[in-house]
């Protein structure tokens, strides 16, 4: 079953629960896909977006959310940020599972040994490493972060 079958599937149970939140949240997934679609169509190709490009419309979606809940925090905001955070939860479904902070460490220090960098004039082919090997599963600010402490020990 694809990803988008899931997501329409979910949204039909949705319906029938009659559950507001995840209604309306599965809503606005399906139409950022729908609108994927159709600038793909735009773009020469006849045919949909498949997974590894939904995944990119939900992480994209998920940065969104987690943007406006740094802003609703620095706002005192409460409840916009439980609802942002309700559907940060809801897109995390749907999108491939993300590496542990420990798991991803790891990764990073095998990525820095197996291409001998030293510095961090090396970070560019690190990450580079890391994203054609670990795309889906590492989240890539953290792995950032961690690139640059281990090459600055």
């Amino acid at each position: 079953m694809s990803l988008r079958e899931k997501i329409s599937s979910q949204f039909n149970i949705a319906l029938k629960d009659k559950n507001k939140t995840l209604v309306s949240t599965l809503r606005l997934i399906l139409a950022a896909i729908k609108e994927s679609d159709i600038a793909n169509r735009s773009g020469g190709k006849k045919e949909d977006i498949k997974d590894p490009e939904i995944i990119k419309v939900l992480r994209k979606m998920k940065k969104q959310r987690q943007d406006s809940v740094d802003l609703y925090k620095k706002g005192e905001r409460q409840e916009l940020v439980e609802a942002e955070e309700t559907e940060i939860k809801i897109i995390d479904s749907f999108l491939p599972k993300q590496l542990s902070e420990d798991e991803t460490r790891k990764i990073c220090k095998e990525a820095i040994e197996s291409l001998g960098a030293s510095s961090l004039k090396d970070m560019g082919k690190i990450m580079g490493s890391l994203k054609q090997k670990h795309s889906d599963s590492i989240d890539f600010s953290k792995a950032n972060t961690i690139v640059k402490g281990l090459l600055t020990q």
